[in-house]
C-alpha cells in the first residue's frame, strides 16, 4: 500500500506541476518555451507513472480504478490519453494563444 499511495502523490504532484507550468508559459514576460517544454515533460512522467500504477495494481482490488486497466491494451490506453491530451494541448496552444503572442510582439 506504501508503494501504491507514493505513487499517486508522485503523479499528482506531477499532473500538479503540469497545469502550474502550462498556465505560467504565457504571461506578461510573453511566451517562455522551456517552461513550455517542461509542462509538457511533467504530463508525460504523470501518465507514465499512471501506467506503473495500472501495471503494478490492476486486478488487485488496490484501487477501483486501476482495476479497470486489468489488460495490457486497456494500461496501453492510459499511454495513448497521454498523448492524445499533450497533441490537443499543443494544438489549442498553437492555434489559439501563440497567434496572440505573435501579434503582441509586432
Amino acid at each position: 500500500m506504501i508503494a501504491f499511495n507514493s505513487l499517486a502523490i508522485l503523479a499528482l504532484l506531477f499532473f500538479i506541476a503540469h497545469v502550474l507550468l502550462l498556465f505560467t508559459s504565457f504571461g506578461k514576460k510573453g511566451y517562455q518555451k522551456k517552461r513550455y517544454f517542461y509542462s509538457h515533460l511533467t504530463l508525460w512522467v504523470c501518465g507514465a507513472l499512471v501506467f506503473l500504477m495500472a501495471m503494478l495494481f490492476a486486478g488487485t482490488n488496490t484501487s477501483s480504478i486501476l482495476d479497470v486497466f486489468d489488460t495490457p491494451g486497456k494500461q496501453l490506453l492510459i499511454l495513448g490519453m497521454v498523448v492524445v491530451l499533450s497533441l490537443s494541448a499543443h494544438t489549442i496552444v498553437r492555434l489559439l494563444v501563440m497567434p496572440k503572442y505573435q501579434l503582441d510582439s509586432k
